[in-house]
């Protein structure tokens, strides 16, 4: 038995017909063309499956289509089309990745704590990062770009 679902993706609106049983990565990277989500343990532990949904991180290798059905979801390719690219852009000047393949987690977990609480602390971003796992570069870079998003961010509102 097949269900029909619908639900925004990067402020598209989405309807799809999908089986109780497909995982919410398995329609967004197969059927929809999203990349940044992938599957890395598909237990959830890595973090290369994070995609927003409804204002908060979730796991789409844990999750059922089903469960999406009327939310609003957030990929990294919606990023630049919501205004978001900034978080890139400090990543890549910090060299915050090597082969790309976790960096799409820790983007989408950096967004979630950044909306959530503009300041955080080193404590809090080492916590809201610990779901993503990188091989390739240490947390070094990582936690430099995040923690200059942060004091970019404060010069703003000052």
């Amino acid at each position: 038995m097949v269900r029909e679902i619908e639900f925004t993706l990067n402020g598209y609106h989405q309807k799809i017909t999908v089986k109780p049983s497909e995982k919410l990565l398995d329609v967004l990277r197969d059927r929809l063309g999203i990349t940044s989500a992938k599957y890395g343990c598909g237990k959830g532990e890595c973090g290369a499956c994070t995609v927003n949904l409804d204002g908060k991180t979730v796991r789409s290798c844990l999750m059922y289509a089903v469960e999406a059905d009327g939310s609003v979801i957030e990929t990294l390719e919606g990023f630049q089309r919501l205004g978001k690219k900034e978080i890139q852009e400090i990543y890549q000047k910090h060299n915050a990745f090597q082969c790309g393949f976790c960096a799409p987690g820790f983007i989408m977990s950096t967004d979630e704590l950044l909306s959530q609480n503009p300041d955080p602390d080193e404590e809090e971003i080492k916590e809201a990062l610990a779901g993503n796992l990188c091989r390739c570069t240490g947390y070094k870079n990582i936690f430099s770009a995040v923690k200059e998003m942060v004091e970019k961010r404060k010069g703003r509102e000052s």
